[in-house]
């Protein structure tokens, strides 16, 4: 479940918030930012509903509920950037600089490939209703603000309004990417956030839980490390929608586990919890109907006694 957890691409939503929004077509830093604190706060409220929910709904059912929530906002977060891919403004304008003869910047004929190529960036004008006078030129090597030379070599936005974009094309779609940003941390939050750390203290028997917790951990950070590394290397070449997709289907795998291998634990003592992993792996998930079994102990000469079936019309 950890590595599911950091699999399903929670680092980058969290990390790259800001850059995920930025990508998807926010062309201010400022307003990418606020907008990236709107996730945090959905993230930090919905753990709040997680921890309401867990007593209630059971381990379980909250982390397939999670999981499929996840998935779907996955698939919506990489449909937001197909959008913006397959309406990416054309590059109108090939300059014939010498300098340009070796560059891959003129073979990219719209935005999208030239967004891909870490060399190239975007040079346009645009008014109310298209975006014009478009290029892909070379980047600044001293830096990604500004290009290596001509219109748009000077600032960000010269006085004959030419925009420089590095790491986006300018779109109308970004707020499928922001909702689908919000629904993903709304839908993660309360079950795959907190549900790997609740079920990881419950499974362990006594004599194994100290290591069992240890491992649990280093492979949460492991995979942290590991899925943070290459987001934007996977969003390069497999390109932004392409990287979403991977994720999305790495979730759906996920769900698959889950409900084939993970019981309920809610309401369970430490010894029955114990008893579910007895069996053979991935045969315990189909457990629902004992959760609302109720076992009842009674004390007889200082220890516990389970009381049978036969055994209850005798006890007053």
């Amino acid at each position: 479940m950890k590595m599911l957890l950091f699999s399903c691409f929670s680092p980058p939503c969290r990390y790259y918030s800001a850059t995920i929004l930025q990508m998807s077509g926010v062309q201010d830093d400022k307003l990418a930012i606020w907008l990236s604190s709107l996730t945090a706060l959905t993230n930090f409220l919905f753990t709040l509903l997680g921890v309401w929910l867990v007593e209630r709904v059971g381990r379980r059912r909250l982390a397939l509920g999670s999981i499929i929530g996840t998935c779907f906002s996955l698939c919506l977060l990489a449909f937001g950037f197909l959008l913006s891919a397959q309406h990416s403004p054309p590059v109108t304008i090939h300059p014939t600089d010498p300098s340009l003869v070796n560059s891959s910047c003129i073979t990219h004929m719209s935005c999208e490939p030239c967004m891909l190529d870490p060399s190239c960036g975007f040079c346009y004008q645009q008014n109310s209703t298209a975006v014009f006078a478009s290029s892909c030129v070379p980047v600044n090597q001293a830096s990604t603000e500004r290009a290596a030379w001509g219109r748009c070599s000077n600032s960000t936005q010269s006085t004959d309004h030419n925009l420089w974009a590095y790491n986006f094309c300018p779109s109308s779609y970004s707020w499928v990417v922001l909702l689908g940003l919000i629904l993903y941390l709304a839908f993660f939050a309360p079950g795959l956030g907190p549900m790997p750390w609740t079920v990881n203290s419950e499974i362990y028997p006594l004599w194994a839980r100290s290591t069992g917790n240890a491992c649990s951990a280093g492979v949460n950070w492991t995979f942290n490390v590991l899925v943070s590394l290459t987001f934007l290397h996977l969003a390069q070449y497999l390109t932004y929608y392409g990287a979403f997709f991977l994720y999305s289907s790495m979730a759906l795998l996920g769900f698959f586990f889950i409900y084939g291998c993970l019981p309920e634990t809610k309401g369970r003592r430490l010894e029955e919890i114990e008893s579910l992993f007895e069996n053979r792996l991935c045969s315990c998930g189909a457990s629902d109907s004992d959760e609302g079994r109720q076992v009842e102990y009674i004390r007889v000469k200082g220890s516990n006694y389970h009381l049978s079936d036969n055994d209850a019309s005798d006890v007053e």
